[in-house]
């Protein structure tokens, strides 16, 4: 019996000691291992400004990083391109009204001179606006009705000896100076809304007409105009005859038919431009979509043909095709839009929707070489103006004080294309999907630019489609995005 307890025990020492064998050699033993996947680097292709209608989010570049892919997926398509080109861009900006220049110079210096930095600047922070409408004395944005040569009752002054640029030397022509010493290439569009009374059969700033014995006289005001603003160091690209000539009713404001202007430019305006070898553009019209017919008619004209470089456009009336019209029945003159207001009563997602499908994305692919907002700056209470100017017209910039303003609608309208779209771009083509309004531009350093607005009421995702790759992205209703890539 003891012989077998023994034997037993035995055995079972044996056992445990090969299991515990076993189990050593077993967590002793290298396990086979997988290697961990390293994930291909994905590098950013594209960026992508974002502005919601909501305000949640306003020109800020996101973090997202967007690259090409061949990856087959459902999604729309905003194919863009570079092959098939369209029109220039001489560049996007606003009116420097009167009243714009002297809120802005109701900032302390610092400030103002930060404010400049960022409207027309190439830094990271600035907008880089390159386009600027002026007006030849005073627009219904200043205090008060002028010209340059204002006389008194009755007198007439036919050689223009009184001619004096004086109203506009403690703002507007100083902070053009400011302007230039940031952006010399800057360009700008002069415009008149008014001659001096003493022209008009009216003898208003409010309404009338030019007679036509002062045409000469008026013709040589503009010369006089174009070259003091060069002695004082500010070059005048362009000019039309009149603001909005179909609008007697502002003040001031004159009355000029489609005959009249064609009058004034071709026996008048246009040849003395050439005597005095001015390179200033004449650009005729200068008002609403819904009167094609008017610079039409005016190009129509043999003998003032030769002396226009194209026509402007306001869109407080009509369609904004009304510039592919024009363009299409003379394809050689160009087009502009230079003009429209956002007003104390809009919203920011409204008016964001509307200015980027029309005034930024319509007006480019009609056509035009430039895109205007209104005006640049008020103050708190949507002045300075005229009596009986515009009340309601909201600035860019609402300037609160001396060391405070803050941005409008229309100064993120503009931004999403100025920033990144500077003068000598190219539109190029780029096809509309749904309810993504778009435009697309080819940068004087061959960066692609795409401007989309959302203009339904979901969002939406869909492709960049670009070289045969595309890149998925998304907007929400309502939202502006910039790509550039």
């Amino acid at each position: 019996m003891n012989t077998i307890k023994k034997t037993m025990n035995i055995f079972l020492l044996i056992t445990a000691s090969a299991m515990l064998s076993q189990c050593s050699s077993s967590a002793d033993a290298p396990s086979p291992t997988t290697p961990t996947p390293v994930p291909p680097v994905v590098t950013n292709e594209m960026d992508f400004w974002l502005t919601k209608g909501n305000q949640s989010v306003m020109l800020q570049k996101q973090s997202s990083i967007l690259a090409f892919s061949t990856t087959p997926n459902n999604y729309s398509n905003i194919e863009v391109d570079e092959t098939k080109t369209f029109q220039s861009i001489d560049g996007f900006g606003y009116t420097l009204t009167g009243g714009s220049a002297q809120v802005i110079n109701q900032l302390n210096t610092q400030k103002r001179q930060e404010l400049l930095q960022e409207l027309f600047g190439s830094g990271q922070n600035s907008i880089s606006v390159s386009y600027l409408r002026i007006s030849i004395g005073a627009s219904d944005l200043d205090p008060a009705p002028f010209t340059y040569d204002d006389l008194s009752n009755g007198q007439t002054d036919l050689n223009l000896e009184k001619f004096s640029l004086a109203p506009n030397k403690n703002d507007v022509i100083p902070m053009l100076k400011e302007i230039l010493a940031i952006n010399p290439n800057i360009k700008i569009l002069a415009t008149p809304w008014s001659p001096p009374v003493w022209m008009k059969d009216n003898n208003s700033f409010i309404g009338g007409s030019l007679q036509p014995q002062y045409y000469g006289v008026y013709a040589q005001y503009f010369v006089k105009y174009i070259q003091q603003m060069k002695a004082e160091g500010i070059t005048i690209d362009a000019i039309t005859p009149q603001n909005e000539p179909l609008h007697p009713g502002n003040n001031p404001s004159m009355l000029m038919t489609a005959s009249q202007q064609a009058d004034f430019i071709k026996n008048h305006l246009g040849p003395v431009f050439h005597n005095a070898n001015l390179n200033t553009k004449i650009i005729t019209y200068d008002h609403n979509c819904n009167k094609p017919e008017y610079p039409i008619a005016i190009l129509n004209d043999a003998a003032a043909y030769p002396y226009i470089d194209g026509s402007a456009f306001h869109l407080y009336e009509g369609d904004i095709d009304a510039l592919s019209t024009v363009h299409n029945a003379f394809p050689n003159k160009n087009v502009y839009f230079t003009e429209q207001y956002t007003g104390s009563s809009g919203t920011f997602d409204g008016d964001l929707k509307w200015h980027l499908r029309n005034v930024v994305i319509g007006s480019m692919r009609n056509w035009s070489k430039n895109a205007l907002e209104w005006n640049l700056a008020n103050n708190a209470s949507f002045g300075p103006n005229t009596p009986g100017g515009c009340t309601t017209c909201k600035g860019a910039l609402t300037v609160v004080s001396s060391d405070s303003f803050t941005r409008n609608v229309g100064y993120y309208i503009i931004a999403h294309a100025s920033k990144f779209v500077p003068a000598g771009s190219v539109r190029i083509a780029s096809n509309l999907s749904g309810n993504l309004q778009n435009v697309a531009f080819k940068t004087p350093e061959g960066k692609k630019v795409l401007i989309v607005e959302n203009d339904g009421n979901a969002s939406e995702i869909f492709n960049i489609k670009y070289n045969g790759k595309w890149i998925a992205t998304s907007l929400e209703a309502g939202s502006v995005g910039t790509y550039i890539w």
